[in-house]
């Protein structure tokens, strides 16, 4: 049973923290280069949207629950006797925690919420001015948040790695 525990949630803890990575990678990579080519006017509007509309259940859970299916995972292994694998699910826990959690809350969900109080000004300029100080600073911590989203997927797939060696 306690295998089969383990199994479940370190699956769903690399499905979830390589669906974090994707989500913030598409973002840097794409969605902001996008709207970095349109009206800043536009771009601001567009971003509130997404902002309001990201905010739901699915993607709450998904984005907070990585570390606690981490630790979950490290302390099922813990328990099979499979300490290497555990170690590097705490540790991608930790990452994860450190890198995408503290950064979002710090730095990105301010800034979401300082770009929604905005109106959207009709004034090409002013726009241009409120888009570039959010764009530049949210993609660069949006970027490095999947970074480290990805080293927590490196972490849990050598602790699978390992559990399979070991096992």
């Amino acid at each position: 049973m306690t295998s089969a525990l383990a199994a479940v949630s370190v699956t769903l803890s690399i499905i979830m923290a390589a669906g974090m990575a994707g989500t913030f990678f598409g973002f840097s990579t794409g969605v902001m280069p996008g709207l970095n080519a349109v009206r800043p006017a536009s771009a601001i509007d567009a971003m509130q949207g997404m902002n309001r509309k990201i905010q739901n259940p699915v993607f709450i859970a998904m984005f907070l629950l990585v570390p606690v299916l981490a630790i979950v995972a490290g302390v099922l292994l813990l328990t099979l006797d499979q300490d290497s694998a555990a170690v590097l699910f705490f540790v991608a826990g930790g990452v994860y925690f450190a890198g995408a959690l503290v950064p979002s809350f710090a730095v990105n969900i301010p800034l979401n919420n300082a770009l929604d109080a905005v109106t959207v000004p009709e004034d090409e300029s002013e726009a241009a001015k409120i888009w570039s100080a959010h764009s530049r600073r949210w993609t660069a911590w949006n970027t490095l948040r999947a970074l480290f989203s990805w080293a927590s997927v490196l972490a849990m797939s050598l602790g699978v790695y390992l559990w399979g060696r070991n096992g």
